[in-house]
């Protein structure tokens, strides 16, 4: 079986086929982003951390499907550099870190308070990972497009110097500048 196989095998039976999420259930949105990642070429490590992007719960979306104490568990499933994107994302503290992201690098961790700055091989992907999970809802619910698409076509604009060309040619044509 696949890494990726394993992963999605592990998320059903942590139950995520049965948790609801715009277009669906969290299960579904998950593969999804990591589809997206993978069609848009990025990176293995982030295509992997996309799939699992959520099992911390995030900012936006309160549900765990793994407590941070076991994160060996999530490192063991899709390894150490996807694991610590996971944990980036499930972290971030998005009121305090999105709109200064571009030109601090750095992500304020909502649960231990602490500030991690970023360094080059891991901020296109943390931004790249953000960007897609977003443009995903945004498909699957337009409520949520037209409620905050101008925050987030601004905020995507800010972070083009720091999103793979790929993943901003994605924003330009979905949502546009």
């Amino acid at each position: 079986m696949t890494i990726d196989g394993a992963v999605r095998t592990w998320l059903r039976q942590r139950g995520a086929e049965t948790i609801p999420h715009p277009g669906g259930t969290l299960y579904a949105h998950l593969c999804r982003v990591h589809d997206r990642l993978a069609d848009l070429e990025c990176g293995v490590d982030t295509q992997l951390a996309g799939l699992a992007h959520a099992v911390y719960g995030t900012d936006g979306f309160e549900v765990v499907l793994l407590d941070l104490t076991d994160r060996g568990m999530a490192q063991d499933l899709i390894g150490h550099e996807a694991e610590q994107l996971v944990y980036l994302y499930g972290a971030c503290d998005r009121g305090r870190t999105w709109r200064s992201l571009a030109t601090t690098g750095e992500v304020v961790d909502r649960f231990t308070g602490q500030t991690w700055s970023l360094g080059p091989g891991q901020i296109q992907p943390f931004v790249d990972l953000s960007i897609v999970n977003e443009l995903d809802v945004f498909e699957q619910d337009p409520s949520v497009a037209d409620k905050y698409g101008a925050y987030f076509r601004s905020l995507f604009a800010a972070w083009a110097p720091i999103a793979s060309p790929q993943v901003t040619g994605q924003v330009q044509r979905l949502i546009g500048h």
